[in-house]
Order: structure tokens, then C-alpha cells, then sequence
């Protein structure tokens, strides 16, 4: 197939990250008339300083109405870091310091929390902090397996916290635009969606030209950290004692304990399984999210997922799914649309293009960040569709964290909830587990269980290291 849409600028991750800069550099009365008193402020406490904690903080530094009292994080620089960032956006030295995120939720003074730290620690720090009866802004994927964002779905709902999942494109005009086009009929009944998300490894921190240096003393040439594996030169290199900084053994948490690789932690923790979900699990949030919204399936899922991927070894310092591809089957009778759908999820495939393209009976709408194209014209001009053909109106939020602050205030759901975060990411998780298992797996959406494969079903859980758990 070939690519129907024109050349475009992609909004990335970065693009994301500047936007929140900038909205941290608001003025302090932007969002409201004045600076509350404190009484009457939202606290939070931050947790995780490492890729989206830092920006998350800064546009929540931006609004009148909220006060960030509290940061966490294991790394000292990292957490010295947070708290001059706090600080100095104040002008005092209020902010408190936490190695420990349970001495930090404990704190009764403290409203809400923002969590941006490897999935690997998703679900045991949620589901505490919701016993707590905190709000919660939680960064997506929600966890790194099935039972445990059912186990944040729970805490949530029980305590009756308000969560924000961090799928900030639904607060993106153009992913609004796109999938109202989608839910007003525009382009007829949808048969087929094509999701493309990225494939292969990035090295975010940019560690890996210090480790390929080494490796290049080698007689054999390792190209990659996904063809390091144990009991050899390469592996010998790579491993090394933790910098003092660095609580390890407290960042493995409840992961298998593993020897210390600086290529395989701070954000390219994603790329090993022990901690990560590779490039589907990190992008099925986005993308995926936005493929439900325009369905209408914030609250169900597949019945039918069938996965194929390319992998390195098991045991590599990289291990996850270099090139992915993942067709599910929405049924009719469990969605309650007009007919089945099915959605791809693609890594690596250059036949479906990166974003989120919905085939109807009657055109098309492809949407990526800061891109849009569709199958009528008419509809491309503009941030939003013209209002005589906005019979249904899908929840507006014009920033993703303003809207969390929003909703704490009101108490009203907010854009991303964590029912939809669970949702959208489950095609994701089982997409890994048919590509692990090899074979078709059929989902009862209604009770969510695998039907008839007990050794697909025993992955979507994990056994927990001691002494984490779920709260």
C-alpha cells in the first residue's frame, strides 16, 4: 500500500516538552484571577525526575492554583535537581525532599501526586498512592502488565481518587478533530484502522557512544546492545557497579534483580522487558488511545489479537521487539458498533504509516502529531470541524495537566481517565503476549481473561521481588 499522505513536520516528543516549558512560563494568573491563598491551593508531590517528570512539574509550576510541595526520586542528583527546579520557580525552599515515596504519600497535607517513572514501578506506587486517597496524574503506559493496571483500576475506583493518564494528545486539537470526524459518522462505519508506532531502539540519554567504545576493542563487532548477551566479552564490558548516586537495587524494585548496564536504565529502560515494554508498550498510550477515542471504545477491547515481531535474544541488555505487528478484531456484538473492526498495530512496517488512520465505508482521516489529512478537504482547514457537522462533541481539554487540575477541583472525570488508560493499552499488552507465545489468543472482554491458554494467561502478571507489592 502506498502512502496516501503528503510530507509533514511531526510533533514529537520534544515538541511536547517545549509546549510544556512554555506553559510553565505563563503568568501565575493565566488560568485564574490571582493566586489563591494557600489554603485553598492544590499540593502535589512529584515522583520521578528523569524524561516527562520534569515537564510535567514545570507546567503544573505554571498554574495559580496548585503548589508543588514534594519531590521523589532515588537518583540524589536527580532529586537535588527537582527540588532547585521547584524552588527557584517560588522563590523559597518549601519543597521537601523524599527518598521514599511512601514517606512522601503519607503526608496528609498533600493532595495529589505526579508520577513519571519506569513501568516497572506503575502499579505498586498507584495503587499506594490511592490508598492514600490521592489524585493521581500517571504517566502511560498505566502498568507493565494487564494485572496490575487492573489492580490501579480498582485502587482508583475504591478510593474514588481522580486519575489523569499522560496520553496528552486527546488535549491536542488535531486528535481532537480527527476522531470527532470519526465519531459524528463523517466517513461512514469504520472497518479498519491502521495504528503505526516506532519500531527498533533509541538511546534517549545518549549513553550507548561510551559503551560502543569499549566494545570496539573487541575482535568481534557488536553493533548493538541488543547482541550483548551474558558470559561473553561484550557482557563483561558492559556490566559495572552502580554510580553512588544511584539507589539500584531500590530502582529494580520489584523487577527481577539484574546486574547494573548504565545502557539499560534511566529512559532506555524500555528497551529490556524486565522493566520495559519496548516501542509497542511505550507508544500503544498514544496512538492506540487515539484509534479508541474516534471508535468509541474508551471502554472495551479486542475479542481476537494475533502478533508477529522480530526480537533479540532473550537475555540481551536490549531484548525487546525490534519490528512488530499486532491485527486485532473488535467484535460487533461485544463493542456494540455497527460492524466488526479491525485495528493494526505496526512497528517497523512502512505500508502503515506512523499515527492513527481510520478507514470508513464513505473516506478517511489520518492524524500524527502535527499532521492531518483526510479523505475531504474541507475538513483539513481549521483546529476544529465546522459546528453544523458537530452533532456529537467529544471532551475538550486545551492542556493535559490543567485539565487534571481541573478535574481534582470538580471532581468530575477528567480526559484520560484510568478506565480509558487500562483500555487503550491492553491491544498493547496482548499483542506482546501472542508474540510471545506465538499463537492467536481470544480475549472475553466482559471478564478480561484469555480464553483457553493458560500459559498466555500466567503473563499477564508477573511475580512481584520481595518486598514490593500491590497495596
Amino acid at each position: 500500500m502506498r502512502n496516501p499522505y503528503p510530507e509533514s513536520k511531526a510533533f514529537s516528543r520534544r515538541d511536547f516538552i517545549k509546549a510544556a516549558g512554555a506553559a510553565a512560563l505563563l503568568p501565575r494568573g493565566a488560568w485564574s484571577a490571582g493566586r489563591p491563598s494557600a489554603s485553598n491551593r492544590i499540593t502535589i508531590g512529584i515522583i520521578g525526575w528523569g524524561m516527562m517528570g520534569p515537564e510535567n512539574t514545570k507546567a503544573f509550576l505554571g498554574q495559580a492554583d496548585c503548589q508543588v510541595v514534594a519531590a521523589c526520586d532515588i537518583h540524589t542528583g536527580h532529586l537535588q535537581q527537582a527540588v532547585d527546579t521547584v524552588n527557584t520557580a517560588y522563590g523559597n525552599k518549601d519543597c521537601k525532599p523524599y527518598h521514599d515515596y511512601l514517606e512522601m504519600i503519607a503526608r496528609d497535607d498533600i493532595d495529589a501526586i505526579m508520577i513519571a517513572i519506569p513501568d516497572h514501578w506503575h502499579a505498586v506506587v498507584a495503587t499506594a498512592a490511592a490508598n492514600r486517597k490521592k489524585d493521581i496524574y500517571g504517566e502511560k503506559p498505566l502498568a507493565k502488565t494487564v494485572a496490575e493496571q487492573q489492580a490501579i483500576v480498582r485502587a482508583v475506583q475504591k478510593n474514588n481518587v481522580i486519575f489523569q493518564t499522560g496520553s496528552w494528545q486527546r488535549s491536542v486539537p488535531n486528535f481532537h478533530k480527527a476522531a470527532e470526524i470519526v465519531r459524528n459518522g463523517l466517513i461512514g462505519p469504520i472497518h479498519r484502522v491502521e495504528v503505526g508506532l516506532p519500531a527498533g531502539h533509541h538511546d534517549f540519554p545518549g549513553t550507548l557512544p561510551a559503551l560502543m567504545k569499549k566494545l570496539a576493542t573487541l575482535p568481534n563487532k557488536i553493533d548493538s546492545p541488543a547482541e550483548i548477551l551474558p558470559g561473553t566479552p561484550a557482557w563483561d564490558l558492559a556490566v559495572g557497579e552502580p554510580p553512588s548516586e544511584l539507589d539500584y537495587d531500590r530502582w529494580i524494585g520489584p523487577s527481577k534483580m539484574e546486574p547494573y548496564i548504565e545502557q539499560r536504565v534511566y529512559q532506555n529502560w524500555r528497551w529490556s522487558y524486565n522493566t520495559g515494554g519496548g516501542q509497542l508498550l511505550d507508544w500503544i498510550g498514544h496512538h492506540g488511545d487515539i484509534a479508541h477515542w474516534g471508535l468509541g471504545f474508551d471502554q472495551t477491547g479486542p475479542s481476537e489479537i494475533e502478533g508477529h515481531g522480530e526480537f533479540p535474544p532473550p537475555t540481551a541488555v536490549w531484548n525487546t521487539a525490534t519490528k512488530y505487528i499486532v491485527e486485532c478484531t473488535y467484535r460487533k456484538e461485544v463493542t456494540h458498533y455497527s460492524n466488526d473492526v479491525g485495528i493494526t498495530l505496526a512497528g517497523g512496517h512502512p505500508a502503515i504509516a506512523m499515527g492513527t488512520k481510520w478507514i470508513g465505508t464513505d473516506g478517511w482521516v489520518w492524524v500524527d502529531r502535527g499532521a492531518f489529512d483526510c479523505s475531504n478537504p474541507e475538513w483539513v482547514k481549521g483546529d476544529s470541524l465546522p459546528e453544523d457537522v458537530r452533532k456529537t462533541k467529544l471532551y475538550e481539554s486545551v492542556e493535559h495537566r490543567r485539565n487534571f487540575l481541573d478535574c481534582i477541583k470538580s471532581r468530575k472525570p477528567t480526559i484520560a481517565p484510568v478506565e480509558t488508560g487500562h483500555h487503550s493499552t491492553l491491544p498493547g499488552h496482548l499483542g506482546l503476549i501472542s508474540m510471545m507465545v506465538g499463537r492467536k489468543l481470544h480475549w472475553d472482554v466482559a471478564k478480561e481473561e484469555i480464553i483457553g491458554d493458560s500459559a498466555a494467561s500466567e503473563l499477564l502478571s508477573r511475580p512481584l521481588r520481595a518486598p514490593w507489592k500491590l497495596s
